[in-house]
């Protein structure tokens, strides 16, 4: 099988991949034609039916797995699919597990790491709290490992949410190291919870895709719900320090215009913004490198970054 990562322009491909999502669009001139993402557990990839006359090319719907006659092009400094022939793959032309696409980082070993956090947390409250979700709660856990992180933007991957969550967490730790103000149990604990709305935010794979609940509140709001829960369930939690906690995660996405009811206002939740910030850029720009294959030359102006960006000069 050949994997998205490894399709180079110029090459012509008979595969089959996951639809992830199917439009019917126009060109300038209007002119209908079949805008595409396909999917295996390497990423995904744009592609395009532009003579959509010929019988049954239409004939498959998102989600379903599809065999492509297909030429690999170069738009925009990304790899593109132009399809000539697609069809509704056979049962036996595929095995699923080639289509979800994983985190390459050990899932298991991470959550091992991230319990040793939760374990480090003094705060009486704050560890019970956090051990209720990731050490006492194996449905949560297991779920938790499994989900993403964002339907696109980064950590779009299987073990994705646990991946982020973990290098935000890890990032929090250095903060509350080096700057002695900052609540050290506060912060690891709202790294940890920060972005949970997120298992009910997006759904499983491989659809990946937002919920009701997803689109009606948001994970921001889902996550500080299902903290508030826990937290009553919790005897004498001091009232404060919840409260705090809860402002660290609704304020984690720094702006207004970014998503968050409220901008940090405390040491903790503006340490947690940018520790947040910088995982999600640094994850985009990597995931968006790597689709560009061998492209050494700039790959255009990406909307998600506000820059132009292109791959560093090898020596």
């Amino acid at each position: 099988m050949k994997y998205i990562d490894s399709l180079r322009e110029g090459m012509r491909i008979s595969e089959v991949y996951l639809c992830k999502s199917k439009q019917i669009a126009q060109t300038k001139a209007g002119k209908d034609y079949g805008n595409l993402v396909l999917q295996d557990k390497t990423g995904t990839i744009d592609s395009k039916i532009w003579d959509l006359g010929s019988p049954g090319i239409c004939n498959f719907e998102a989600m379903d797995y599809v065999a492509v006659d297909a030429d690999v092009t170069m738009f925009q400094g990304n790899n593109q699919l132009n399809i000539r022939r697609i069809r509704v793959a056979d049962e036996g032309e595929y095995i699923p597990a080639d289509y979800l696409p994983v985190s390459t980082k050990d899932i298991p070993k991470m959550y091992e790491e991230l319990v040793g956090y939760v374990k480090s947390i003094k705060n009486p409250y704050l560890n019970k709290l956090a051990a209720g979700y990731f050490v006492n709660d194996p449905a949560f856990a297991k779920a938790f490992q499994f989900h993403s992180a964002a339907k696109s933007v980064h950590h779009g991957f299987v073990g994705g949410l646990l991946e982020h969550t973990l290098s935000v967490v890890k990032m929090c730790d250095y903060f509350a190291g080096f700057y002695k103000e900052i609540n050290r149990d506060l912060l690891l604990t709202a790294a940890m919870f920060h972005d949970i709305g997120k298992t009910k935010e997006l759904s499983v794979f491989p659809e990946n895709d937002y919920t009701d609940d997803g689109q009606l509140l948001g994970h921001i709001i889902i996550g500080t719900e299902m903290v508030s829960d826990r937290i009553r369930q919790i005897p004498d939690f001091p009232e404060k320090l919840a409260v705090e906690l809860k402002h660290c995660i609704l304020a984690h996405h720094g702006e207004l215009e970014y998503g968050s009811p409220k901008k940090p206002a405390l040491l903790e939740a503006m340490a947690l913004n940018l520790a947040d910030n910088a995982d999600a850029k640094m994850e985009t720009m990597i995931e968006v490198l790597r689709g560009a294959g061998n492209n050494q030359g700039w790959l255009g102006y990406n909307r998600l970054l506000e820059t132009n960006i292109r791959k560093t000069t090898e020596i």
